[in-house]
């Protein structure tokens, strides 16, 4: 498997730091990130993982799932100076994205759970190109569930399956079989073949008065709900959802945070030693 961040590196590096050539800078030195914002970490041991790979001390770092304050260094590293350069704003932007989204995600949990403890929170497939790997542990790490990693791990016959097949018989598979249906009728006809329905884009007054008539038909059957659910009615839609299925922590506004490097010996100190 190709290493993800080699190719965001190459990205932003593919050839020579042409400001710190230019200056002349080298030896060693520290990179410390710094949150502006409170949050909850994620990936920390993934971006660890590069630094030691590069030959870099990895000095200290929140661990994924772990909380963190405004002004609180998330991740701080020590050696080749020229190596912190390179892999400095890379760094700083993939944290600033999977901690933002392991925090959206605890927040709409919480907001969820507030009013059902049993709902769970999980996300789409529809995170950003080169990012799905990171993007779905972020999840995690804020208490949320993955709904679908891939095509090749889950079932889920959507509307554009329907419009193939005429009916759904004798379907038998070692995986739950989801079913999103075209309309209500179809909901309540399909409700004692599926494991799970997912009802997208219905509003939480007509969720009201199906779930409880489909539960009657099928009292196994987990209901999951999508479409248009954030942090204004997440609590709305909780209320008659096994499971909310969202892409809204995939969207979350980058976490604030800034990056530190400083030499190791400071320049003055050095220039002295060099004479």
């Amino acid at each position: 498997m190709f290493d993800l961040f080699e190719l965001y590196l190459h990205e932003d590096c593919p050839y020579e730091d042409d400001t710190v050539e230019l200056l002349k800078i080298q030896g060693e030195g520290a990179l410390r990130i710094i949150t502006r914002a409170d949050g909850i970490s994620a990936c920390t041991e993934d971006l660890a993982g590069l630094y030691k790979k590069k030959g870099i001390d990895v000095l200290r770092f929140v661990e994924s799932g772990e909380r963190f304050r405004a002004g609180d260094v998330i991740f701080e590293v020590k050696g080749e100076v020229k190596t912190l350069f390179k892999s400095w704003r890379v760094s700083q932007t993939f944290l600033s994205i999977t901690c933002a989204i392991a925090t959206e995600t605890n927040k709409l949990a919480s907001l969820a759970k507030s009013v059902n403890p049993n709902v769970m929170i999980a996300t789409t497939r529809k995170a950003h190109p080169g990012m799905r790997r990171f993007e779905l542990k972020a999840v995690i790490a804020g208490g949320g569930r993955v709904h679908r990693n891939s095509l090749s791990d889950s079932v889920l016959i959507t509307p554009n399956h329907l419009r193939f097949v005429d009916e759904l018989r004798d379907l038998k598979s070692t995986r739950k079989i989801e079913i999103e249906p075209r309309n209500e009728e179809e909901a309540f006809r399909f409700a004692k073949v599926a494991d799970v329905l997912l009802l997208d884009h219905h509003t939480p007054q007509k969720l009201a008065k199906i779930v409880p008539k489909l539960k009657a038909l099928n009292p196994r059957v987990e209901i999951a709900v999508a479409g248009n659910v954030g942090e204004c009615n997440i609590q709305d839609f909780a209320r008659f959802a096994d499971t909310i299925i969202t892409s809204a922590p995939y969207y979350a506004n980058p976490l604030d945070s800034t990056t530190r490097i400083e030499p190791a010996t400071p320049p003055t100190l050095l220039r002295a030693q060099q004479r």
